[in-house]
């Protein structure tokens, strides 16, 4: 996404498939920092499907927004398309909502540490509800903003796709 852009623009086929099938959205993200359910929320109408949204970026927020615990994902290898899975299931189940998705990313300037070195510009993402699904984003930048917007971008076109894949 582009500076200028309507931030709606992302969500608008994600908006529209929610809408349609009478569903609810739940959000648990964390590089992209509220992007996925700014986005959301800016589609007139959100109030019809957009149940919450959390930012889970460290430790303490996953443990107050989602009662999620390391215990909880010590089974789960960190930036897996698995751990986005389980965030994915967590925040749906937590607000009741038809669809939950989840983003956990590594937006850069820099990479992390963990499942020996993540480079910057990756991300894995799950949508969790009556059908499951997960994708990982690579980017190849170090470009924080640019990444946080490709990842929401990533996201919200999962959503919609999944979400329309019944309806």
């Amino acid at each position: 996404m582009t500076t200028g852009t309507a931030l709606s623009s992302p969500a608008l086929a994600a908006a529209s498939a929610l809408r349609d099938a009478g569903a609810t959205v739940a959000v648990a993200e964390s590089a992209t920092g509220g992007l996925i359910s700014a986005s959301l929320l800016s589609v007139p109408g959100a109030s019809a499907y957009f149940v919450a949204g959390a930012v889970v970026y460290t430790y303490p927020s996953r443990n107050e927004f989602l009662d999620l615990h390391r215990a909880d994902v010590e089974h789960l290898d960190p930036m897996t398309e698995a751990m986005a899975a389980h965030f994915a299931e967590t925040v749906r189940a937590k607000f009741d909502a038809t669809w939950g998705v989840a983003e956990l990313g590594v937006a850069g300037p820099g990479g992390v540490p963990y499942n020996g070195g993540i480079d910057p510009g990756v991300s894995v993402i799950a949508v969790a509800g009556p059908r499951a699904a997960s994708a990982t984003t690579r980017t190849g930048s170090h470009d924080r903003e640019a990444n946080m917007w490709a990842f929401a971008e990533a996201a919200l076109g999962l959503l919609g796709r999944t979400v329309s894949d019944g309806t």
